[in-house]
């Protein structure tokens, strides 16, 4: 379990690594490109980058939960969601987060908040419905891991490095170099042609990074719930039941898909095939649950 964990965690951190190189090698060729040197383009690429951090950073949380259609629901509504919730967070040390009821059949959870301070957590309420006291506790320890791991910050971060790679790369594709010599032209041209090539393939190659993360902080997800409650049967037993009865959420988004405990769209819907695998923001729900019950072994 503690080697899932630290593996996980490296390997995260070694995709958001390769994807900030990235924008920073098409910051530095935009700027070629421009007449900026080098040092003039890596300082560009840094200051757009902070700023659109900071803006997705404070205001992510309110629009995921506004997307997703959460409610606020207070104590004296929910008392055993809450007593789920606040042992949880007593025993993990952090503060209990604010809990939030999204009114659908599909049963689902996701957390958001940039740190534990700061952090939410939302059920569906056919999650509510299906789950036993002790699936219930894998899932919220899941959701609560989720928030002490500051995977809202990584992911929050790897989407911004994602749009930022799909505009430079637009702005490769449509500007235009001006030539005031043959070697000039040469030199243009070529910076031309891979700033062209890159423009193609790294909003790709950034898609499949920011997939891989997502599904690799499921599985670190995982694991730190597993190791909170002790007990990684309880979630491997509320994933089966949410592949059993998953259906899609009536407002399934893709903006926000990757914070779901399960695929909104459908976990029956989820393939084994490779190619749709690594298309995926969450890993196969077979595998997670074979991982989660070899954990108990």
């Amino acid at each position: 379990m503690y080697a899932d964990i630290a593996s996980n965690k490296r390997r995260t951190w070694i995709l958001v690594l390769v994807m900030s190189t990235v924008v920073i090698g098409m910051s530095w060729l935009l700027g070629t490109l421009n007449g900026l040197d080098a040092s003039g383009s890596i300082i560009l690429g840094t200051v757009i980058a902070t700023i659109y951090s900071l803006i997705s950073y404070y205001g992510s949380s309110s629009i995921a939960l506004s997307v997703s259609d959460a409610k606020p629901i207070a104590k004296a509504q929910a008392p055993d969601l809450y007593n789920v919730v606040e042992n949880l967070c007593i025993a993990n040390g952090q503060p209990t987060p604010a809990i939030y009821i999204i009114e659908d059949a599909s049963p689902n959870a996701f957390a958001t908040g940039r740190d534990p301070e700061h952090a939410s957590i939302a059920f569906t309420t056919g999650i509510i419905a299906i789950l036993t006291r002790e699936e219930l506790e894998g899932v919220a320890a899941h959701e609560l891991s989720h928030v002490k791991n500051y995977d809202i910050r990584v992911m929050t971060i790897v989407v911004v490095l994602v749009g930022l790679i799909s505009l430079i790369a637009d702005i490769l594709i449509h500007m235009r170099i001006s030539r005031s010599s043959d070697r000039d032209n040469n030199a243009a041209g070529i910076l031309m042609v891979v700033g062209i090539v890159l423009a193609i393939l790294s909003p790709l190659f950034a898609q499949l990074i920011q997939f891989a993360i997502s599904r690799s902080r499921e599985y670190l997800a995982d694991a730190s719930g597993a190791l909170l409650t002790r007990y990684p049967e309880g979630l491997a037993s509320a994933l089966t039941k949410i592949k059993t009865n998953g259906v899609p959420m009536q407002r399934a988004n893709h903006a926000t898909a990757h914070l779901f405990l399960s695929n909104p769209f459908g976990a029956k819907k989820e393939s084994r095939s490779w190619l749709s695998n690594i298309f995926s923001t969450h890993p196969p729900i077979e595998e997670r649950i074979a991982r989660l019950r070899s954990m108990g072994r």
